[in-house]
């Protein structure tokens, strides 16, 4: 019964320290954390400036002793402004000249240039468009003479998204209010203005 009992206990011994080699249960790796999966995500295109989002704008430019005030504004509403669209833009101008000594401003000739540009870079632009004045030596511009003018932006290129509208405004200023020498002033201004997706 000694002997019995004594390789029982071995035995149980033996049991104990095989058990104890092993890791705790505490001290276990525990299970990996799952690898985040990369996901794509669309990037959303970069709002076009428009300066005639509101129906209208107003410019004051400066060129040499002239100042114009200038109004542009459309009649086709900012949504209708698509690609293919016969596009208006019209503007009314009025002028002052500081020293103001009893000389008159002249419009000699407006012209229009418009650059479609997509939404990585700029494209051909289209024809200019000119207003030569048909009358020497020009529009009288001078306030509270006034000039007005319609022009038109015709089609661009499909998938445009924005156009840049150059306006070029040549100027003559009598030297004397009375002589009929002129010196010339040119002022230049640009509305960038949005496309519609829509057809």
């Amino acid at each position: 019964m000694r002997v019995r009992s004594w390789g029982v206990a071995a035995a149980l011994s033996a049991v104990l320290v095989l058990a104890g080699c092993g890791p705790a249960p505490w001290n276990a790796d525990p299970e990996p954390a799952p690898t985040p999966t990369a996901t794509r995500s669309t990037p959303v295109p970069t709002p076009v400036s428009n300066d005639l989002s509101s129906g209208s704008t107003q410019r004051t430019v400066k060129t040499g002793a002239v100042t114009a005030t200038i109004n542009y504004w459309s009649t086709l509403s900012m949504d209708r402004w698509t690609a293919t669209a016969l596009k208006p833009i019209s503007l009314s101008m009025t002028t002052t000249v500081a020293p103001n000594d009893g000389q008159k401003v002249y419009l000699q000739k407006a012209t229009m240039v418009v650059v479609p540009a997509d939404a990585s870079k700029a494209l051909d632009p289209l024809q200019p468009q000119t207003d030569q004045s048909s009358v020497s030596p020009g529009y009288l511009v001078l306030s509270p003479y006034s000039y007005s003018q319609t022009f038109n932006v015709g089609d661009v290129p499909a998938g445009t998204t924005y156009v840049t509208v150059q306006f070029t405004y040549d100027f003559l200023v009598q030297t004397t209010p009375d002589s009929t020498e002129y010196a010339k002033q040119t002022a230049s201004d640009t509305l960038v203005i949005a496309i519609s997706g829509g057809s």
